[in-house]
């Protein structure tokens, strides 16, 4: 049995299919509901809490929300339904960031921060915004990045995977100390963006682990920060690919929806093959989210 339209994606070790179907069980999306009052200050209690311990934060978040409930039970279960709900958009949010990861080619893990001569915190947010979407639509750029705010002075800076197929500016190493790791380093400074924006680094992907570790540190951030990830235009989950049975491991996944691919299996547009599975390929195939 062949499966023509399979969406493809890897998840880090293998290349799982997911074969196209109709899914009777399957709900279409329901239109966005507005926010009830209760969910409103549930948002906000969430957000405000997000780096206290999970028993904190439910004890914060039921302490403000006391008010507009007259039965504890109904407040506990309400309390309990939504912090399931943020766990499962949690799941779902770091699964897309997973694959979107291992599906694209990456260049260097950046970071960027200011210098108070240059920006103030939303001039830098705003204006190093409109450069990535510039070099992305001109330069042909793809990122994933992160906002955060340093620990210690709770600076604004921003972490990102990138793809720079045409570079810009000039590279220069740049010597200095960490107060943070209390011991020398050396930045790999962008001319570009430290003429622009203040410091600094571009760390040259060279190896799966260096993928792996930046995947790391993106997916703890998304457990610690309100922040949502920055993904650039043109960053799929999938490619969408013929499967030939022979290329299929076996069935998997709940009620064997999903099928595992060999490592090397063939990638096929409508019956033709267009080669055994490789970025080369990949760059070459339909792309869906």
């Amino acid at each position: 049995m062949n499966y023509a339209q399979t969406k493809v994606y890897n998840d880090g070790s293998h290349f799982i299919g997911i074969p196209k179907t109709t899914q009777p069980w399957k709900k279409k999306k329901a239109k966005p509901k507005q926010l009830s009052k209760e969910k409103e200050v549930f948002e906000q209690a969430y957000k405000e809490n997000n780096n206290q311990t999970k028993r904190e934060k439910i004890e914060n978040i039921s302490k403000v929300l006391e008010p507009h409930f007259k039965d504890k039970k109904e407040l506990d279960n309400f309390v309990k339904e939504n912090m399931d709900r943020k766990k499962r958009n949690l799941i779902v949010r770091r699964n897309r960031l997973s694959k979107k990861i291992n599906l694209h080619k990456w260049h260097y893990f950046c970071t960027f921060t200011y210098d108070d001569r240059l920006h103030t915190e939303e001039s830098f947010r705003r204006t190093l915004s409109n450069t990535l979407k510039h070099l992305a639509s001109r330069k042909g750029w793809k990122y994933i990045g992160v906002w955060e705010r340093s620990p210690t002075n709770n600076r604004l800076h921003f972490h990102g995977l990138f793809y720079t197929p045409i570079m810009i500016g000039e590279f220069e190493e740049i010597k200095d100390y960490s107060t943070k790791k209390h011991e020398m380093q050396i930045a790999n400074q962008n001319t570009y963006f430290l003429k622009r924006f203040g410091r600094n680094d571009f760390k040259p992907i060279v190896s799966n682990q260096h993928i792996d570790e930046s995947k790391t540190y993106l997916m703890k951030y998304l457990e610690k920060s309100g922040e949502r990830i920055v993904y650039s235009r043109g960053l799929y989950t999938y490619f969408v690919s013929d499967i030939l049975e022979d290329d299929i491991v076996c069935t998997i996944g709940q009620e064997d929806r999903k099928i595992l691919l060999f490592d090397n299996f063939n990638c096929l547009i409508d019956g033709e093959v267009i080669g055994q599975v490789s970025q080369e390929v990949i760059d070459k195939m339909p792309k869906t989210n």
